[in-house]
């Protein structure tokens, strides 16, 4: 009995291991926020260092798996809003970082108007764009992605503080409307996960990691995004 308790152990701590999935690494995440014209771009690693004390309540934040392989839409997007900060591995075991992107948004909104400090959120908020770009985070989490997720996470960490301009270089304007912020967000959050996903299974095929070419153009996607959000918070700051 003993035995078979410690290999169910063993087991359920492999299936929790096998499900961890890092993100672009900190000085990555750092620079796309600093890009995107973050005041506090050093605080966008943060989210990260939570997940060793929160735990699950934060690692589902930060990926979809979309083991369905299917195109991301703004249904999708929005279904997941809900689930942000949940720890169900059954009911979501695919994560929500498309939904974690609106409801930290949301979440902001709410602080703000009762009368508290809220600018951690938008640090959560960048975090979660940042993510939104590596593509092997909108990818099931097979054997390809688990073989390449970390060299994917680090390609350009080591030379990236010298390197905002290849980020700014990529970005474009991206308009988010007052009237239809949230429509107007889920639509650009699934428009970028399409792309992330397309080049994942891209890169799955190829049996590789993201050139640091591909790497600057993903990174653009997610600072022009933010930066979007950013100017529609600016108005209140």
């Amino acid at each position: 009995m003993k035995r078979l308790f410690f290999k169910i152990l063993i087991v359920f701590a492999l299936l929790f291991f096998a499900a961890q999935a890092w993100a672009w690494h900190d000085k990555t995440h750092l620079m796309i926020a600093k890009a995107a014209g973050r005041t506090s771009w050093y605080n966008a690693a943060g989210p990260d260092l939570a997940k060793i004390k929160a735990g699950n309540i934060e690692e589902y934040n930060h990926w979809y798996n979309n083991n369905a392989e299917a195109e991301v839409t703004v249904r999708m997007v929005m279904d997941q809003v809900g689930r942000y900060n949940q720890r169900n591995k059954l009911m979501d075991s695919e994560g929500h970082v498309y939904g974690a992107i609106i409801a930290s948004l949301r979440a902001y909104d709410k602080t703000v108007q009762s009368g508290k400090y809220a600018e951690y959120h938008l640090d959560y908020c960048a975090h979660y764009i940042g993510d939104l770009s590596q593509p092997l985070h909108n990818v099931p989490y097979d054997d390809y992605n688990k073989t390449w997720h970390s060299a994917t996470d680090g390609v350009v960490e080591n030379t990236i503080w010298n390197e905002m301009d290849k980020i700014t270089a990529q970005m474009y304007e991206i308009r988010l409307s007052a009237e239809d912020f949230e429509a107007d967000l889920a639509r650009e959050i699934a428009r970028i996960a399409n792309l992330s996903r397309r080049l994942g299974y891209r890169l799955r095929a190829e049996n590789r990691t993201l050139t640091k070419e591909e790497a600057f153009g993903q990174l653009g996607h997610s600072a022009s995004l933010l930066k979007a959000v950013l100017v529609h918070y600016q108005p209140r700051r």
